[in-house]
């Protein structure tokens, strides 16, 4: 029988706080800083989908929509998006949350993740079993990723 797991199973969700050493001369969240955070969230997700140690081969469509200030209460949320063989891509987005629990989008984020097996090769990563539309609109959006991936790895980028 094929493992197969849903995207609850290995979602993640961490919350931060901005503090005065996150923040770079004008006053705002340090990107690589928010980068940082991103990249463990997907590693996490990409660990609990199959459970074996993992690495990030990529990150795009990194999208800034809105700044982050001291002070600020960070939601990062992470989920599995499409499997294939021995990768994965990993949507991450990151909001500002308010006092009243409102949250505000800041960041969105795509990894591909490879899952490692005992000697640091690639090996064979779990089915995602799709549970929603929205899951599987998702799952189809991301296979368009993957190709748009494919297409910029043999053009050299």
């Amino acid at each position: 029988m094929t493992e197969e797991r849903t995207v609850g199973e290995s979602r993640v969700e961490t919350v931060h706080i901005v503090r005065p050493n996150h923040l770079n001369a004008a006053g705002r969240l340090f990107g690589g800083i928010l980068m940082q955070w991103i990249d463990e969230v997907a590693g996490i997700v990409a660990m609990r989908h199959t459970r074996c140690n993992c690495t990030t081969a990529s990150v795009d469509n990194l999208r800034f929509i809105r700044g982050a200030y001291q002070q600020d209460l960070l939601v990062i949320i992470g989920k599995v998006t499409y499997v294939g063989t021995t990768s994965m891509e990993v949507r991450v987005d990151t909001y500002i949350e308010d006092t009243e629990g409102m949250r505000r989008p800041i960041n969105r984020a795509y990894f591909t993740m490879v899952a490692l097996d005992e000697n640091d090769k690639p090996c064979p990563v779990p089915k995602l079993l799709l549970e929603s539309e929205e899951e599987k609109a998702e799952w189809e959006a991301a296979k368009k990723r993957r190709d748009m991936r494919k297409k910029r790895k043999e053009e050299g980028f």
